[in-house]
């Protein structure tokens, strides 16, 4: 089944559920796609559709740019019992020839709305060359990095703490008790930034409040270093200052018309067989392991707010948030209310009842021949021994098995002549999980016997195995399964960060030609 572009525009309005996926592979999807798209590489569509649609009789248009890739995606979806497939006719090309908008980047919906945000509630900002004034002149401050602790170990502002967005307001009644105290929120450039500072204005803080203007990147642009290895984070656990928090959160959610719900009433929700439902747990990654609502997903609320579309792909759709004093749960769920026409819940007392403790679930591979570390140890030293890595790009440059080649889950095919000489295929992945999942696709493109390291990468590397770095390959052209950010590039990191920054800025002034998007507090049944 087909979908005209006019046809797809008048859907998305329509005020039912609808998704629309992309089936290229996120660099090239980067390149320009439809605002409302969500990445669904074909490459792992069989492990990302049933995350990204938990419904599948949803609606759901598969998109490319011409290349056959959107026709591959809806036979792959149909094969997962989705029952309401169709293909864009003409791909991207075909939006923009009836005057549908084409946007570059990723996550762009939170990037857009970040922008929004900061114009439409009027959020003060301070340049990295008065930061660094106020800092040398004594002014008393907190600093705090609204990233994920990973990305400010990285890199940060020299004398920032990690306190990722949806901590903020939670957390910063014990980070910020005197109302004297100056607050800056960065991130690496703007969205969480704006979202983390306006959070904290909305929640009526008594303190000032400013995002720092471009985050590191304008920290860097300016001429300061940033500081590499930082460990400075909030401390865990319940803050003395929750139930203040508490009181703020609901002020700010209930001006955005999100919802309360106990456990009965998610029952019903998650038996209606008319509605998709995302059961999100907001909490941070360590706190879901040590409990979860069975079914929910991890979601830490900063980055389901800034990167809405890795979790939600379905225009319309219900979403209900977890957490464990409500607070961060309605944080998040205010600002997702007003990004697109979804109904946000919040699930009361949230943490009552049975948990599951341990990561989320993942589909198990099919069977495959595990090697040990040891015995690959020996193995790399025989002829006709090929090892490939099936990572990302960009964590087979940080490190990977030294020999190994790096290939594309769905697209070995480039390396089927190395392949097809081998005597032994191993292949490899963080935690060996991809790898096993790739290893039917290896199998039809070698007469060898194909293995899977036990325990992939993380294995080799525990047991004290070395690994190869390689900054430059893949070259980023050939990267195109991550849309490679400033700091990934191998060359031009400044010009690309000059270029990223006005990206995010000149947003703003592009969805205003998206007639699909509609930002801010909606009228009770309004479809967006």
């Amino acid at each position: 089944m087909t979908i005209t572009a006019a046809a797809l525009r008048a859907a998305l309005v329509d005020g039912g559920e609808i998704a629309v996926l992309d089936a290229r592979e996120e660099g090239e999807f980067a390149r320009s796609h439809l605002f409302w798209a969500v990445p669904c590489p074909l490459s792992v569509a069989d492990l990302r559709a049933p995350l990204l649609l938990p419904r599948r009789g949803v609606r759901v248009v598969a998109v490319d740019a011409g290349g056959g890739e959107a026709e591959r995606l809806a036979r792959a979806l149909e094969l997962l019992g989705c029952t309401d497939v169709a293909v864009l006719e003409g791909g991207i090309g075909a939006w923009a020839a009836v005057g549908g908008e084409l946007f570059s980047g990723v996550n762009v919906p939170s990037k857009a709305f970040g922008e929004w945000v900061e114009h439409h509630y009027g959020t003060e900002s301070i340049d990295a060359a008065e930061l660094a004034r106020r800092r040398e002149a004594g002014t008393k401050m907190v600093v705090l990095d609204s990233r994920t602790y990973e990305e400010f170990r990285r890199m940060s502002i020299p004398g920032g703490i990690s306190v990722p967005g949806g901590e903020l307001v939670y957390r910063i009644g014990d980070l910020a008790p005197d109302p004297e105290m100056l607050v800056v929120v960065n991130c690496a450039g703007r969205t969480r930034s704006i979202l983390g500072a306006e959070s904290l204005r909305r929640a009526g803080i008594p303190n000032r409040v400013l995002a720092l203007r471009n985050g590191t990147m304008g920290w860097e642009l300016a001429g300061f270093a940033c500081e590499r290895g930082a460990e400075r984070r909030y401390r865990a656990g319940t803050p003395v200052s929750a139930g203040l928090a508490r009181a703020r959160a609901e002020r700010f959610a209930a001006a955005a018309g999100v919802r309360t719900i106990g456990r009965e009433a998610l029952g019903a929700l998650a038996a209606d067989p008319e509605r998709s439902l995302y059961l999100l747990d907001v909490r941070s990654p360590e706190e879901y392991r040590a409990g979860h609502v069975p079914g929910s997903r991890s979601a830490p609320g900063g980055q389901l707010v800034q990167a809405t579309d890795a979790w939600v792909a379905v225009r319309g759709a219900r979403i209900v948030l977890i957490d464990d004093t409500g607070v961060r749960a309605r944080m998040a769920g205010g600002w997702l209310a007003q990004m697109a026409p979804w109904e946000v819940h919040v699930l009361e007392d949230g943490l009552t009842g049975p948990l599951e403790a341990g990561a989320e679930e993942r589909p198990e591979p099919p069977p495959a021949s595990l090697v040990p570390v040891a015995e690959l140890v020996a193995w790399r030293g025989l002829p006709g021994t090929a090892i490939v890595d099936c990572a990302r790009s960009l964590d087979y440059r940080a490190g990977h098995v030294p020999g190994a080649l790096w290939a594309l889950r769905g697209r070995l095919g480039a390396l089927e002549p190395a392949l097809a000489a081998a005597r032994r295929v191993v292949l490899t992945s963080p935690d060996g999980w991809l790898a096993a999942h790739t290893a039917a696709e290896a199998a039809g493109l070698t007469a060898a016997p194909v293995h899977v390291l036990s325990g992939g990468t993380e294995a080799w590397q525990a047991a004290g195995e070395p690994l190869a770095a390689t900054p430059g390959e893949p070259a980023d052209a050939a990267c195109i399964d991550v849309a490679l950010r400033p700091y990934d590039r191998t060359s031009g990191a400044e010009e690309a960060m000059r270029a990223y920054l006005s990206w995010e800025i000149g947003l703003a002034e592009q969805v205003g030609r998206e007639a699909s998007v509609a930002f801010g507090i909606r009228s009770a049944g309004a479809s967006g």
